[in-house]
């Protein structure tokens, strides 16, 4: 007698609906780090904005004060120095005062009761008005009888400071400024 045994035929392999755990492992890693390279992008470009605005705010400020500075010194034909931070200009009879007040750190202009601010956010200490002669000698304006004698002879100023701004999610930015130096073309002044 003869057996005979069928061989099992086989099925055909049905496509599998999901993935497998490799698979999964492998997408959600580089995921991850795509995320990380777009999170970090981001916060890299809010963070560059915020200098970037700090940095204009500064700049803005500084160049607006030093025009009206300007312009206010080269019309003075009087000068009287208060402090080395603080002077006293006549404009076409008009009293105008320019101070840096170190409790706000603020550079402010003064006239007539009316105060405004120039430039905010200075530096501790680096905030100087510089006088200078006919010459163009710079002037010590450290004692009383230094600060009357610059009211003199005083014919050329000049000022220099630096201003910080700080963000939460920023380094402090900071900004040097030195200005021009300013003839009094109104002061006589003689050598």
């Amino acid at each position: 007698m003869t057996t005979t045994t069928l061989s099992p035929i086989r099925e055909p392999r049905r496509p599998r609906g999901g993935f497998t755990l490799v698979e999964v492992m492998i997408s959600a890693g580089l995921g991850a780090i795509l995320l990380a390279g777009v999170m970090s992008t981001f916060l890299f470009m809010g963070r560059s904005g915020a200098n970037f605005q700090n940095y204009s705010d500064m700049e803005s400020q500084a160049r607006k004060a030093l025009e009206t500075f300007a312009e206010d010194a080269r019309q003075a034909d009087t000068i009287t120095w208060n402090s080395n931070v603080s002077i006293r200009l006549t404009v076409n009879t008009v009293v105008v005062v320019y101070e840096y007040d170190s409790s706000t750190a603020t550079f402010y202009r003064r006239v007539s009761g009316s105060s405004r601010a120039l430039i905010t956010g200075i530096t501790a200490s680096s905030f100087a008005f510089k006088a200078y002669n006919v010459n163009g000698t710079d002037l010590p304006l450290t004692s009383a009888a230094e600060l009357a004698t610059a009211t003199s002879t005083t014919k050329q100023l000049q000022i220099s400071l630096e201003a910080t701004r700080t963000s939460q999610t920023v380094v402090a930015a900071t900004n040097s400024v030195l200005s021009a130096r300013y003839i009094l073309r109104n002061k006589v002044v003689t050598a």
